[in-house]
């Protein structure tokens, strides 16, 4: 994409090539790194904006905004799968905007906590089916973001009973923090250990009220 045709509307589909990365590209809204290429995530009309020795690359959808998550975004995420390198998940909502459609996240081990990195263990920090806050770190390809929980308010924020995943027809009953590490169950008394978020406890109980929505 030259500078020459850069002043005319150019419109791109998800998916599509925009330019090489360089020294001088950057990634901006609307668009991800792969495979040494910028790709547009979204369709929509490509824009440039040069900042110094900077060319900002950013994709605006036919909408007027952007559909997807941009790198320093809050996301609320539901956790689908933990697994020993990562825990995968679905990102539902943008700040406090819910998406018409999920998107994928992934939350890699080392972008758990922000200390004591090496001692993280996923199945002590998420479970399937918990809510979780994370930031945006980057886009790794198409409707795929990676995700941190490394600040103090990120983490899990609902946590669900180990009787409503036992058992998918049994009522959702969220877990209670008692510490900043540990989870509770009001019902049975259980204790599981999460990486807590410190959020305020009216914002857990809006996104418990939430939940039946995801």
């Amino acid at each position: 994409m030259s500078e020459e045709n850069s002043e005319q509307t150019l419109i791109c589909v998800p998916g599509q090539v925009l330019c090489a990365i360089s020294e001088f590209t950057v990634a901006s809204e609307g668009t991800y790194e792969k495979l040494g290429y910028i790709h547009a995530a979204l369709a929509g009309i490509v824009k440039l904006k040069k900042r110094e020795k900077n060319t900002f690359i950013s994709v605006i959808s036919f909408g007027g905004g952007s559909t997807v998550p941009v790198i320093g975004d809050i996301v609320t995420t539901r956790i689908t799968a933990v697994h020993h390198r990562m825990a995968k998940c679905r990102i539902l909502c943008i700040g406090k905007t819910a998406l018409n459609r999920p998107y994928r996240g992934i939350i890699r081990k080392e972008d758990v906590r922000a200390t004591e990195i090496d001692r993280v263990e996923l199945h002590k920090c998420f479970r399937p089916g918990d809510i979780v806050l994370a930031r945006v770190l980057h886009q790794i390809e198409l409707n795929v973001f990676h995700l941190s929980t490394a600040d103090n308010e990120l983490g899990v924020v609902v946590a669900i009973s180990p009787s409503s995943r036992a058992n998918s027809g049994a009522e959702t009953v969220p877990m209670v923090p008692v510490c900043w590490t540990e989870v509770q169950c009001p019902v049975t008394l259980i204790k599981e250990p999460r990486k807590v978020a410190k959020v305020v406890p009216e914002k857990g109980e809006a996104l418990s009220r939430n939940l039946e929505l995801f």
